[in-house]
C-alpha cells in the first residue's frame, strides 16, 4: 500500500542556487523539460461521460463531484468490482505520477503494464473527497500503460473524479492509411457482412453505416446487424492506431433482403407463446387444453422431467384428478392437441422447468434422452420440443472457454441429442428454448469459471447450445424474469420492472455481443423471427412482471424504434416474433391481461 508524503521544504541554499541559475538562463532549460510533461489521461474529470474509459459498472453523475460538473459513480456487484480503466501512450524508462480524487469505501487507483512494478493506492473509507496518488517508472520498452480505478466486492458504490497521469507523452506517430478493398458478403434481411484488406500499422478498424460509426473491430471483417429489411445502406471503414483514425475507405452499398417469413416453422409473423401446466397444479388452477383461447400460437406442455438427474430418461406424467380437478382424460387431451394443430397451433413438450434438472453426462444418457423424448412426441403427436433447462442442468468445465467449440459433456451431449431429434423429425420440427438471463446475457460479462477461475460455471452456459443449433432453432424466448441485474451493451446494469430491461436484453440477442468482453469471441446475432420476449403473465407468476403499458413500450422500441427509454437499441426489428409468458394458467387467473395486450398490439 502506497502512502503519499508532503514535500519537504527546500533549504535556503537550493533557493539561492535556483536564483543563480536563472541569471544564466538555465531556468529556461528546466522549464522546457517540465513542459514535456503532460496529463495523459483523456476525460479524467468525466465531463464527457465515460468517453475514453472502459467500465464494467460505471456511470457519470452530477453530484457529488470534486470539480467541474461530473464524476464517476461505479457500483461493485457479485463477482464484479466495478473497474474502470483507460490505456494511455507513454515513453519508455520515464517517471509518472498517477493521482485522483475518490470517495466511498474501498476505492483503488492504480496502473498496470508499467514494465517495472505495477502500482496501486487505495482508501478504505473516504466519506468525503480524498486525493490518492502514486508514482512509477516505465520499463525500457514500455509504450502503453493502463490506469484504473475499482471498488471492492459487495462494499457499495464509490466515486472518482479528476484522475490524471502526469509525465512525458509517448510517440503516437501517424494515423494509418485508409483501408482498401471494402466489399460486401452475405446480406440478410437484418444484416450485411463486410470485409476489407489489412492496413499496415492498424490496431483496429472503425465501421461506419450511413456516416455513423457503428462498430470497432480488430480484424478485417465485420457483420453489421440490426438493420431493417428491404433497405439500402452505405458502408465505409477507417483504420485506427494510437495516433488516431485514418480517412474513411471508399463507400460500398447494400440492400437488405425482404423480411424473413419464418421458414418452415409454420408460425404466424407474430406469435404468442405460453406454458400450460399439464403435469402439476398450483395456485393458478388447472386449465384444460381445449379451453386455451385461439390467441395462443405455441403451447408448451409443462413439464417432461427425468427419472433421475443424469438418466436422460424423460417422462411426461399428466396431472392426476386428485391434484387437478376437472383434468381431461388422455383421449380428450390427445383430441385437444389435434384440434389445436388443425387450427394452425403448435403444441410442444417442454423439458425441465424449476424441478426438472437434466444432466446428460454420458452418451448413454444422451441416447436415452433421444429415445424417451421421441416416445413422448410420438405418443401425443406433438409438433416439437422446448428446452427449459434451469438450475444446475448446464454448467461449463473449467477448460471450456470457447462457446463455438464446447468441450463439457453435458453441453456436447445436449447439442448432439437435439440435432438428432431435428434430423429425425425434419424441417417442420419446432425447437424452442427458454433459458434464464444468467445462462445467456450474463455471458457478455462472464463465461464459465473465467480465465482465473472463481466464477459460477453456469454463467453463459446456454450460449454454446444456442450457437450450435441456431440454424435449427425456431424460437429463443429468454426468461426476462426472476433475474438479477444484467449488464447491457451500453455497459450499464439493467434491472427488472420496466420496459428498459426487456429492450436491453432483447437488443443483445439481436445485435450479438462479445462473450466475456472478448472482442475476438463474438456471439453472433439471431434473426428477429427467432426471438420472442419472455415475461411473467401476472405478479403471482414470477418476479419482474410489468404492466401492459411497459410491454407496449418495449415492443414499440424494438419494432419501431419509438417510445424508447434510456437504453438506445442497435437496430429496429419489425420482424420480432412476439411474446412468451409463464404461463397460460396464470394469465387465465389474471383475467387474460397478457393475451389481451398481445392481441391489442399485433392484432
Amino acid at each position: 500500500m502506497d502512502r503519499s508524503r508532503p514535500l519537504a521544504r527546500r533549504p535556503l541554499v537550493a533557493l539561492l542556487t535556483a536564483t543563480a541559475l536563472a541569471a544564466t538562463g538555465t531556468t529556461a532549460l528546466a522549464s522546457a523539460a517540465h513542459a514535456a510533461d503532460a496529463d495523459l489521461v483523456r476525460n479524467g474529470g468525466f465531463e464527457a461521460g465515460l468517453d475514453g474509459w472502459s467500465c464494467t459498472a460505471g456511470a457519470t453523475v452530477n453530484a457529488p463531484v470534486h470539480s467541474g460538473s461530473s464524476a464517476l459513480r461505479a457500483t461493485p456487484a457479485g463477482a464484479d468490482n466495478a473497474r474502470c480503466s483507460q490505456t494511455v501512450t507513454v515513453k519508455p524508462d520515464s517517471q509518472y505520477t498517477l493521482s485522483g480524487h475518490v470517495r466511498g469505501g474501498y476505492v483503488y487507483l492504480g496502473a498496470s503494464g508499467t514494465g517495472t512494478t505495477d502500482v496501486s493506492t487505495w482508501a478504505q473509507s473516504a466519506p468525503d473527497w480524498q486525493r490518492l496518488t502514486t508514482t512509477f517508472r516505465t520499463g525500457p520498452s514500455t509504450t502503453r500503460v493502463t490506469v484504473y480505478t475499482h471498488g471492492w466486492y459487495g462494499t457499495g458504490a464509490y466515486h472518482a473524479d479528476d484522475i490524471s497521469l502526469v509525465g512525458p507523452g509517448g510517440e503516437t506517430g501517424q494515423p494509418p492509411a485508409p483501408p482498401t478493398g471494402l466489399k460486401t458478403g452475405t446480406v440478410t434481411s437484418t444484416s450485411v457482412a463486410l470485409s476489407w484488406s489489412p492496413v499496415a500499422g492498424a490496431t483496429g478498424y472503425a465501421v461506419y453505416r450511413d456516416g455513423t460509426k457503428v462498430r470497432t473491430v480488430n480484424g478485417t471483417s465485420a457483420t453489421v446487424s440490426g438493420l431493417s429489411p428491404s433497405t439500402a445502406y452505405a458502408f465505409q471503414v477507417a483504420a485506427v492506431n494510437d495516433a488516431g483514425e485514418s480517412a474513411r475507405s471508399a463507400t460500398v452499398t447494400a440492400t437488405t433482403t425482404a423480411p424473413d417469413s419464418g421458414g418452415d416453422s409454420g408460425l404466424p409473423p407474430h406469435a404468442l407463446v405460453g406454458y400450460l401446466h399439464a403435469s402439476f397444479a398450483n395456485g393458478s388452477g388447472y386449465t384444460r387444453l381445449a379451453d386455451v383461447p385461439d390467441s395462443w400460437d405455441v403451447i408448451d406442455l409443462a413439464f417432461g422431467e427425468p427419472t433421475t438427474v443424469t438418466s436422460g430418461d424423460i417422462r411426461f406424467d399428466r396431472c392426476p384428478a386428485s391434484e387437478c380437478p376437472g383434468v381431461e382424460s388422455d383421449a380428450e387431451f390427445k383430441a385437444a392437441i389435434k384440434a389445436k394443430q388443425a387450427a394452425g397451433k403448435k403444441v410442444l413438450i417442454s423439458i425441465g422447468g424449476q424441478n426438472g434438472q437434466v444432466q446428460l453426462t454420458t452418451t448413454a444418457a444422451r441416447d436415452m434422452f433421444v429415445t424417451s423424448v421421441s416416445k413422448i412426441i410420438d405418443e401425443y403427436g406433438l409438433d416439437g420440443l422446448d428446452i427449459d433447462f434451469e438450475g444446475h442442468s448446464l454448467s461449463l468445465n473449467a477448460d471450456d472457454t470457447d462457446f463455438r467449440n464446447p468441450k463439457t459433456p453435458v453441453i456436447v451431449n445436449l447439442i448432439s441429442a437435439l440435432k438428432t431429434l431435428k434430423a429425425k423429425y425434419g424441417d417442420g420440427f419446432v425447437l424452442t428454448m427458454a433459458p434464464e438471463t444468467f445462462f445467456v446475457q450474463l455471458g457478455y460479462q462472464y463465461y464459465g469459471t473465467g480465465k482465473w477461475g472463481g466464477q459460477d460455471p453456469r454463467a453463459g452456459a446456454y450460449l454454446p447450445v444456442i450457437h450450435a443449433l441456431r440454424d435449427d432453432l425456431t424460437l429463443l424466448h429468454v426468461q426476462d424474469y426472476n433475474s438479477g441485474p444484467i449488464m447491457g451493451l451500453d455497459n450499464q446494469y439493467h434491472s427488472m420492472g420496466g420496459a428498459d430491461f426487456h429492450i436491453a436484453m432483447t437488443d443483445m440477442l439481436l445485435t450479438g455481443f462479445p462473450v466475456a468482453g472478448d472482442a475476438n469471441n463474438v456471439f453472433p446475432p439471431l434473426r428477429a423471427d427467432q426471438v420472442a420476449i419472455g415475461m411473467p403473465a401476472t405478479p403471482n407468476a414470477g418476479n419482474g412482471h410489468v404492466s401492459p403499458a411497459e410491454v407496449t413500450k418495449a415492443l414499440d422500441c424494438l419494432t419501431k424504434r419509438t417510445n424508447c427509454g434510456s437504453y438506445a437499441t442497435h437496430g429496429t426489428w419489425p420482424g420480432l416474433r412476439g411474446l412468451m409468458t409463464w404461463s397460460i394458467n396464470w394469465d387465465r387467473f389474471g383475467g387474460w391481461e397478457f393475451q389481451r395486450t398481445f392481441d391489442g398490439y399485433f392484432g
